[in-house]
């Protein structure tokens, strides 16, 4: 059972009216890591979790959660896992140990444990001084912090975070990073959605690039980098005209593009032959390039290659909050 994948998604499809969601989605978790789904707005991120969570049945295909088919075993599914989405599913009337408090009920607990279960929630995720406090008046951190405490009462096998750090500053998106790790480190399996590159790429053993309803990519952070290229040329050329000129040469090879900066991105293999064949090609007459550095390539170097586009995370529509 160790070995066997905690998530498995086989050609998952939705639609909503013409609207083509899911098209032909497959996926493979294995249990205890942490999994990124990657994607642009509107890739079908949020639905594949709500698939997979039990909230949304597939048009097409199946899915299984710990063993268990998500659409005839739903109620199973739901007893081991947890969905965070992105906005806090809390009480805002109620303080954060009351609604820590009331979940462990709801979840089974008795009253003693329920209150012993929150006690250690609110140590875990750094929340004891704000115990006493309405949920309501806590910092946007501090309440997905909360929502993510309130969904392990029970150590649930699979945890999905559904976007969990969107809208996050600095100092709160890492506090969420740690806490995820710490998730995985004891053992739980981690399935997460993001738009931000960084986040897939520190915390994501595996990672699955979405696009159009489809996988079109997937492996480890450093096999996508490789699929795309080894290392990144990047251009800085001397104006706008030079710019223009040598982004109309490259085409569909220049992997990153910064108008505002004149800079042009392009794969390489890092050699220095390779450089200078493209530095020949780009500015024969050395007169465009003003400067040049060679890079490790990106996961937006793989997000731009592979969906044509670069990830630049919009503030996200209105979604009804969701816990399992």
């Amino acid at each position: 059972m160790a070995d066997e994948p905690v998530v498995e998604a086989t050609g998952l499809e939705k639609s909503y009216g013409r609207v083509r969601v899911l098209a032909g989605v497959d996926l493979e978790v294995a249990r205890g890591s942490v999994f990124a789904l990657l994607g642009p707005n509107g890739a079908g991120k949020t639905t594949t979790v709500r698939i997979l969570s039990t909230l949304v049945r597939p048009d097409a295909g199946r899915a299984r959660v710990a063993g268990f088919d998500t659409v005839r075993d739903r109620r199973e599914v739901r007893r081991r896992i947890s969905l965070t989405g992105q906005y806090a599913a809390l009480d805002e009337q109620q303080t954060g140990e009351e609604n820590l408090r009331m979940m462990g009920r709801l979840c089974g607990l008795t009253r003693r444990r329920a209150r012993e279960r929150a006690g250690e929630l609110l140590e875990r995720f750094d929340l004891t001084g704000a115990a006493g406090r309405r949920a309501g008046a806590y910092s946007g951190g501090m309440r997905r912090r909360l929502d993510v405490a309130a969904g392990l009462v029970v150590s649930p096998e699979v945890v999905f975070l559904d976007e969990p750090t969107t809208g996050f500053d600095p100092r709160s998106r890492q506090a969420m990073w740690e806490l995820v790790a710490g998730l995985a480190a004891a053992g739980t399996t981690v399935f997460l959605t993001t738009q931000y590159l960084e986040e897939a790429d520190r915390l994501a053993g595996r990672i699955a690039l979405l696009d159009a309803g489809r996988v079109v990519a997937e492996g480890t952070a450093a096999d996508l980098k490789r699929r795309v290229a080894g290392r990144r040329l990047d251009l800085t050329l001397t104006d706008a005209a030079a710019y223009g000129r040598t982004a109309d040469l490259l085409g569909g090879r220049a992997v990153h593009r910064e108008p505002d900066r004149l800079l042009l991105g392009v794969p390489t293999d890092g050699s220095a032959a390779r450089v200078r064949a493209l530095l020949d090609e780009i500015d024969p007459d050395r007169d465009a390039v003003a400067r040049f550095t060679v890079h490790e390539a990106t996961l937006d170097d793989v997000f731009l290659a592979l969906t044509g586009r670069a990830a630049t995370p919009a503030a996200p529509a209105h979604k009804e909050p969701a816990r399992v």
